[in-house]
């Protein structure tokens, strides 16, 4: 007698609403950053139809986005031939500096080399500008980690060896807001210490009313300042969580012996005054007075707005490093941030949330990654927080649990200047600050039987 043999399968839980974004979206926001550049997708058109419209909805610009435009026969036969045509489209059409490749899931489920069709491209094809690839397939990451390959793969291709120093600094800047990439350039300026951005779409993705239709905006890091990376004295990069083979300051140090300087996104006092430390230090010059009255005017602020928030539960959302930089800003002012979720899976989440915030486990702070917003809910209804914060995505649980949600970071689709959300510094902090002291006072107010008027 042959007994069945029952074959048992792990449980498995199929993600419901992502708490992050595809890994070629984070790729196209990089390459929107470096002047003259066009985004190529490889693969098929829906990819970069879905990530020009989610880019349109937030930063309110014109986003082009071009594709190799898969079809039932390339998934099978590969994409070789259609990639060549679409880059000898985009370079007819636009007449780019830089065409920044990016892999769609399909074309490296097939096992696309994209690196070496694009050799094969360099003796077929009389060209002069810049073509860098980066493979981003979604399921190996989201749209952070696409954004920093990206960054990393742009220097590695792109950064030659130079002898000389220009004393400069190279600045790379975390996944933020125009608004914050502006603010950041102020600061080097005023420090009086060249640098060179990476990436910078301040303007591309911010910029003014044109008078005229312009296929490629203007603004941007060139390729001669990427090229000349090496001549710096050290590389400031903000952000914790990327791995080694992400950084862009690690790959800089490994290739031409560069200082580099990792720092948190700086949101909050602390944050904040650890970066100008840090600039203070590679350019020798001490801290400008304006930013040590942003400051103090700051510092004032707390301690006006203490009684407010003070012992608030606050459940926090978004991609892992800001996640990490609002945890440590939102503890900086007395916020107990009792739910920080993220939909990346670097496994360090918690290791840096807790070393940076003090009394971490008496707090009982629980930290999730890899999470999406059906857990996120869940959670949310046994902490019972005063507020969300986090980026529009949320707003469905905000609105089921009757607890209002403070917009940040990115996307910001259901309201009106995502893309001037000013989060960083002492003057993001204090516009940050207000905003929250001003939502809670705002929900006390509207919850009042009495309807009272001055608080």
């Amino acid at each position: 007698m042959i007994e069945d043999t029952v074959v048992k399968k792990d449980s498995y839980t199929s993600t419901t609403n992502a708490c992050k974004l595809c890994t070629p979206l984070g790729a196209c926001i990089a390459f929107k950053g470096i002047k003259g550049a066009i985004s190529l997708m490889h693969g098929s058109q829906g990819c970069a139809t879905y990530i020009r419209r989610y880019l349109i909805s937030h930063f309110k610009e014109p986003i082009d986005i071009a594709s190799s435009n898969f079809s039932e026969d390339t998934a099978i036969f590969g994409g070789g031939a259609n990639l060549k045509q679409a880059v000898l489209n985009v370079s007819n059409q636009y007449k780019p500096e830089l065409i920044g490749i990016s892999t769609t899931c399909l074309s490296e489920t097939i096992g696309d080399d994209v690196g070496l069709i694009i050799k094969s491209m360099a003796t077929e094809i009389d060209h002069d500008y810049k073509v860098v690839h980066v493979s981003t397939p979604s399921y190996t990451g989201t749209h952070e980690s696409g954004y920093r390959g990206t960054l990393r793969a742009i220097v590695e291709q792109i950064a030659t060896e130079e002898k000389s120093s220009d004393r400069s600094v190279n600045f790379i800047s975390a996944m933020l807001s125009p608004a914050d990439m502006r603010y950041f350039k102020e600061i080097l300026e005023d420090f009086q210490i060249r640098y060179r951005f990476l990436p910078d779409y301040s303007e591309t993705l911010d910029g003014a009313l044109w008078d005229e239709y312009k296929k490629i905006p203007s603004g941007g890091t060139t390729i001669d300042e990427i090229a000349n990376m090496s001549k710096a004295i050290g590389t400031i990069e903000l952000g914790y969580i990327g791995s080694e083979s992400e950084s862009v300051s690690k790959l800089l140090k490994e290739k031409f012996n560069i200082k580099d300087y990792r720092v948190g996104i700086p949101v909050g006092v602390e944050a904040t005054d650890n970066l100008l430390k840090i600039i203070s230090e590679i350019s020798g010059n001490n801290v400008p007075a304006k930013f040590l009255n942003e400051r103090g005017r700051l510092l004032d602020s707390y301690v006006d707005g203490h009684k407010y928030v003070f012992g608030k539960r606050c459940v926090l959302y978004g991609e892992e490093d800001f996640v990490v930089a609002i945890a440590c800003f939102l503890s900086e002012i007395g916020i107990i941030p009792v739910l920080c979720g993220s939909g990346g899976k670097s496994g360090k989440l918690k290791k840096v949330i807790s070393s940076r915030i003090d009394g971490f486990d008496e707090k009982q702070i629980k930290v999730m990654d890899g999470v999406d917003f059906s857990e996120i809910e869940e959670i949310s209804k046994q902490l019972k927080p005063d507020f969300f914060i986090g980026n529009s995505k949320g707003y469905s649980i905000s609105r089921e649990m009757n607890i209002p949600l403070i917009r940040i970071g990115f996307p910001v689709h259901d309201r009106f200047g995502g893309s001037r959300i000013l989060h960083t510094g002492y003057r993001g902090t204090q516009a940050l600050f207000d905003l929250i002291v001003n939502t809670l006072l705002k929900e006390k107010q509207d919850r009042s039987s009495t309807g009272y008027s001055y608080l």
